[in-house]
């Protein structure tokens, strides 16, 4: 506790020295407060933090509150706060301040024109290229892939291996423009007006289907051309959507079992899993096939059951387990044949990654796998990582990840404070890997590069050249084991 109040004496020095007597810091203690009851009661990696990151809440909140007391101002006492979630350090974790507001004669904004093409159009819809170039690219002898592609692709020699190196910059499609400009050319979208409803899903959903198709592809071409190995490249790689669980399934002719799943017990998670269960009985009830509405029944009293440990509140100190567990990041199932819900509407209900199961194949890559990772690596480019990792089908390379792990769910469990009126988010779920462990501690990689997400291109080179032996050996030892059983 020493150290964690020094960091935050030093932090904090500037401003508690300007201290104004007219101040009063009780809404801000009471706002503390509010935040107090939120870590304790909403907050999945509640555990993560007091026993893995050794910052136990009630103490550190003790020492803000103290702190909060001297600020001395309201942007002093902000700044605590922001203090705060810095030393909590959880990607899912964030204080949004309100937007001052406008001075009552100002006018209002005019409305925003309509688009007038579809680069605009898509813009609109929140696509946007970000990712990034990544690092393998730096390797010498890399060549990039004749034929284009949305996924920057090439081949790199290491050795007498020709490695194929494969780079996604994000989980998501609205990370590539080009993928929603093309389908609004061929769907011929209306571009002049807005795009809601059943305009937005079936954009997202043909846009998914492109971007599956568009992996599958450059994983065909590098093959094509000569890959013996592959590896692919998500430094930078912010996150997305559970598409990564689809993009992880191609990768390999293994059938994937995904992360076990832990939730806060509470209202939000009790609705979500009484929708399920509603879902699936209906779907029972629904169903002429007697062995289908048999399993529909099973899978309903799974999160019937799951809804009832999310109703029932849990204190840590009365020997009881502070997070509900049922069922798998995908959902009910953790794994399933490929196109095994691909038929049935109820089927991303149960498995969340059939709602890509067409087009998305597994084994579409069958061959040595790395990989590689980073500082910036986080959420579900953390899950994919995760996911090979814990099924011995990928060999991860890097550094330790971020460690944001599993985030916000239907649009979390945001808190609202009552007097700076800044909303609090925190995850409202867990993904646990196969030893047990969350992982928001991030994917610690099996061969460890000694870089830094900000190195420059120069160091970056040089140790993943020196890593990719061992990388490329441990990678064939993996797949050797596998295609011998």
């Amino acid at each position: 506790m020493f150290r964690i109040a020094a960091a935050f004496a030093l932090a904090c020095l500037p401003v508690v020295a300007h201290a104004q007597t007219a101040w009063n810091p009780d809404p801000w203690v009471e706002d503390l407060e509010t935040i107090r009851t939120a870590l304790h009661e909403k907050y999945a990696n509640r555990e993560w933090l007091e026993q893995e990151r050794g910052v136990p809440i009630d103490p550190i909140l003790d020492l803000v509150e103290s702190m909060v007391r001297r600020a001395g101002s309201d942007a002093a006492a902000r700044a605590t706060f922001d203090l705060l979630i810095r030393k909590i350090d959880d990607g899912h974790v964030s204080l949004r301040w309100p937007r001052p507001e406008a001075p009552a004669a100002a006018t209002a904004e005019a409305p925003a024109p309509l688009p007038t093409s579809p680069a605009q159009f898509c813009r609109a819809q929140g696509y946007s290229a970000r990712g990034g170039g990544g690092t393998a690219k730096l390797l010498p002898g890399y060549t990039p892939l004749a034929a284009e592609g949305l996924f920057p692709a090439g081949i790199v020699p290491v050795g007498e291996a020709h490695v194929g190196v494969l780079r996604i910059g994000e989980f998501s499609p609205e990370a590539f423009p080009a993928l929603c400009e093309g389908i609004v050319r061929d769907l011929a979208i209306p571009i002049d007006r807005p795009c809601e409803g059943d305009c937005r899903d079936a954009l997202i959903t043909e846009a998914y289907r492109r971007l599956t198709f568009a992996w599958m592809e450059r994983i065909e071409q590098l093959r094509g051309a000569g890959a013996t190995h592959l590896l692919i490249d998500e430094t930078g790689n912010g996150g997305g959507s559970e598409w990564a669980e689809a993009a992880a399934r191609a990768l390999t002719p293994q059938q994937l079992v995904s992360a076990r799943f832990g939730f806060v017990r509470g209202s939000h998670w009790e609705k979500q899993w009484r929708d399920l269960a509603e879902t699936l009985r209906t779907a029972a009830d629904e169903s002429d096939d007697p062995s289908e509405k048999a399993r529909l029944t099973e899978w309903a009293a799974q999160a019937e059951a799951a809804r009832a440990v999310a109703a029932t509140p849990c204190d840590p100190a009365d020997g009881c387990e502070w997070l509900g567990r049922a069922g798998y990041a995908t959902g009910l199932v953790g794994s399933a044949p490929d196109g095994a819900f691909a038929d049935v509407d109820w089927g991303a209900s149960v498995f969340s990654a059939g709602q890509y199961a067409y087009p998305y194949r597994s084994g579409v890559w069958n061959g040595p796998l790395i990989v590689l990772v980073d500082q910036e690596t986080w959420s579900a480019a953390e899950e994919f990582a995760a996911l090979l990792q814990d099924n011995d089908a990928a060999i991860i390379v890097g550094a330790r990840t971020g460690g944001a792990g599993c985030g916000h769910t239907w649009g979390g469990t945001p808190t609202t404070l009552p007097n700076s009126g800044a909303v609090l988010e925190l995850p409202d779920c867990v993904r646990f890997r196969r030893d047990g462990s969350n992982e928001v501690r991030g994917i610690l990689p099996d061969v460890t590069i000694p870089w830094r997400a900000d190195d420059g291109a120069a160091l970056k080179r040089q140790v993943l050249e020196a890593a990719m032996p061992d990388a490329l050996r441990r990678a064939e030892a993996l797949y050797a084991e596998h295609t011998q059983h």
